[in-house]
């Protein structure tokens, strides 16, 4: 069995539920053929996120890791190319943190690029109906810094992982009225997709 891990974030702001987590949740209750599934929900709290996710990823050293977050601007579930080592909060975060311009990890890399099928997922996504794409920013707020501080750990670590972030839209049922969203349904069977093309893929390799 492929070892998964799948992280999301609770509420946070306006958001009082959290797509992503609610995602997590359904995916975890309907399992990942050929994946023993470990989820984790992460606060939206500067590096309290980052370090729960690494420490999870110490404990489940899984093959695969694919991370989950809500892009409000978004219709479609977009697989993130890159993290970027910066933190530069337009809001502030749950904690009251609101840090400009500041590296995730002094003295790291600039950037990483995900390990994930991007191409691929895009593909299954696609062949289902679901609008998908490729995304080149991850953003600079709570998202890419756990996205940034995880493969920056699987780097340094040498750990054998396929790692990468999945931005999804917001929930249609708990959304703002004309805001970019998709519904739940769409959603869970997306990120079923994106997951199960991951471990496919990962389980040719092991």
């Amino acid at each position: 069995m492929t070892r998964l891990l799948v992280s999301s974030f609770g509420p946070f702001g306006p958001h009082v539920v959290n797509a992503s987590a609610e995602v997590a949740r359904r995916l975890w209750e309907e399992g990942v053929e050929g994946a023993d599934l470990v989820t984790v929900e992460l606060p939206v709290v500067r590096f309290d996120a980052s370090r729960l996710l690494v420490e999870a990823f110490d404990r489940v050293r899984p093959d695969v890791a694919v991370m989950l977050g809500i892009a409000k601007s978004r219709s479609a579930i977009t697989p993130e190319r890159v993290a970027i080592n910066v933190d530069d909060y337009r809001i502030v975060d749950n904690a009251g943190n609101q840090p400009a311009d500041e590296p995730i990890v002094p003295g790291g890399p600039a950037a990483y690029f995900a390990t994930l099928p991007l191409k691929r997922i895009v593909a299954a996504l696609a062949a289902e109906g679901i609008a998908a794409e490729v995304s080149n920013s991850a953003g600079t707020f709570l998202c890419n810094h756990v996205a940034y501080a995880l493969l920056h750990h699987v780097e340094r670590t040498g750990a054998p992982c396929r790692a990468g972030f999945v931005h999804i839209p917001q929930m249609r049922e708990a959304g703002e009225a004309d805001a970019p969203s998709m519904p739940f349904a769409d959603l869970v069977r997306g990120v079923a997709i994106a997951v199960q093309t991951a471990v496919a893929e990962r389980a040719l390799e092991l």
